[in-house]
């Protein structure tokens, strides 16, 4: 969407968009369910590192934007823990602070950790032991369905929070709370639609541009040609191309096309990702709670996160009635190393929820919603480098550009703000010439 937008600004309007789905948005998709609520597909929030993400949402949404303040929570031996948990071990109990602190400041006047360590590793010698049993490996092996010391530590950034461990300890002894921190501390939401809203929109003027239920079977990148899935009826439809840019997963594109190189295969078959399911639970008693979301690394839960998903916006529970209706959208992380329970799965959900008190021993429930999500993120496993490195240059060189989240295979670049970016990038290198700024 991003890259069509600015090809249409660039006034170059010889291309085509192949969707696969049936409408707009991917996984910033959202959806209705049968009583009237809307969820998204996980949790997404509306930030951005980018001037062209922030323009395309201004246009689309202009005004119907809500805006918040984050409030969330580590949920850890019974108690809420504010956002990030180790900015704040002064709400642990005793023995909890103390053995996270203890750890926190072995850490941080030891060697420290290396650039290229796993992200077990990296953990234990940025944050200690304590932490990091208590939190940092729990919750992380939870999210990503994937062993922390097979993962690398390269894509952290801004995406964990490094308190040096005297701020730390000032913190516990002065009992003070750490200012709010990422960026995604101040966020918004459309006011009606889910995030979905934003993409649908930008999908209206490029309407005549865009082919949906067009699934790619096959790419040939000697003849510059991809070959659209046959449906009932319809006979496979080969389409040319000057040059293709693709947003859908990596190895999905390397494994359809033509006499490719065994490296590239190999390398594409060495990509690892996880899969995610949304379990959206509506009640119907109000939406009182102000919270914006949840973490859960302990194991008697089953999401490891939970989002107040009525407080994002009144419109995504019926009738934008939060007198008499409250939503809680959670997310559950599987792989073949964490396989997914789903045996009863909406009813653990709505257990866990009340236990941990989100939700009154009392509220009704009212609607139940799940949507499974094959694949959520890719996973920045220790050889991912190597491969992309493989993979990338490859694909450029056939005039293959493989951006967005599953594209470019990179989780650090996996908001949408980036895959905007990238899109509009890409759009600029193609028509211009211009050097990409994101993706590189």
């Amino acid at each position: 969407m991003g890259c069509a937008r600015e090809l249409v600004a660039l006034q170059h309007d010889d291309f085509q968009v192949l969707e696969a789905s049936a409408a707009a948005g991917g996984l910033a998709s959202s959806v209705v369910d049968a009583h009237g609520f809307t969820w998204d597909l996980g949790g997404h929030v509306v930030f951005s590192h980018y001037g062209e993400f922030d323009r395309l949402v201004a246009e689309v949404m202009g005004e119907e934007l809500l805006h918040h303040e984050r409030s969330s929570f580590v949920r850890i031996a019974d108690r809420w823990v504010p956002y990030p948990y180790q900015n704040n071990l002064r709400h642990l109990p005793g023995d909890l602070a103390e053995e996270a602190l203890v750890g926190l400041v072995r850490a941080g006047t030891a060697a420290g950790p290396s650039g290229s360590d796993d992200f077990g590793t990296w953990m234990r010698g940025t944050f200690g032991e304590g932490i990091v049993r208590q939190f940092m490996q729990p919750y992380n092996e939870k999210v990503w369905a994937h062993p922390a010391a097979e993962m690398s530590a390269g894509w952290i950034a801004e995406r964990v929070s490094v308190v040096p461990w005297e701020r730390a300890l000032a913190a516990v002894v002065h009992r003070r709370d750490e200012p709010g921190w990422g960026p995604n501390n101040l966020f918004a939401f459309p006011a009606s639609g889910g995030t979905g809203e934003i993409y649908r929109r930008a999908a209206v003027p490029l309407a005549g541009s865009i082919t949906y239920t067009s699934p790619v079977q096959r790419v040939d990148p000697f003849a510059r040609t991809v070959q659209l899935a046959a449906a009932q009826d319809v006979p496979a439809v080969t389409v040319p191309y000057e040059h293709l840019v693709w947003t859908g997963a990596l190895d999905t594109l390397v494994r359809s096309i033509v006499d490719v190189p065994g490296a590239v295969l190999c390398a594409a078959d060495s990509l690892t990702h996880n899969s995610v399911t949304m379990v959206g639970v509506g009640y119907g008693t109000p939406a009182t709670d102000d919270r914006s979301w949840f973490y859960f690394p302990e194991p008697d839960v089953p999401f490891y996160r939970a989002t107040n998903f009525a407080k994002y916006s009144p419109a995504n529970v019926p009738g934008a009635d939060t007198q008499q209706f409250s939503s809680w959208m959670t997310e559950i992380a599987s792989s073949p190393w964490r396989p997914l329970d789903s045996e009863g799965l909406v009813d653990r959900v709505d257990a866990a929820l009340r236990r941990v008190g989100l939700v009154a021993a009392e509220a009704p429930r009212v609607s139940a919603h799940v949507e499974h999500i094959d694949r959520a993120y890719p996973v920045p496993t220790l050889g991912r480098d190597e491969a992309l490195a493989v993979i990338q240059p490859w694909l450029m060189a056939h005039g293959i550009y493989a951006r967005g989240r599953f594209g470019a295979w990179r989780y650090e670049l996996g908001n949408m703000d980036h895959a905007v970016k990238m899109g509009v990038d890409v759009a600029r290198l193609l028509v211009a010439g211009t050097p990409e700024e994101a993706w590189s």
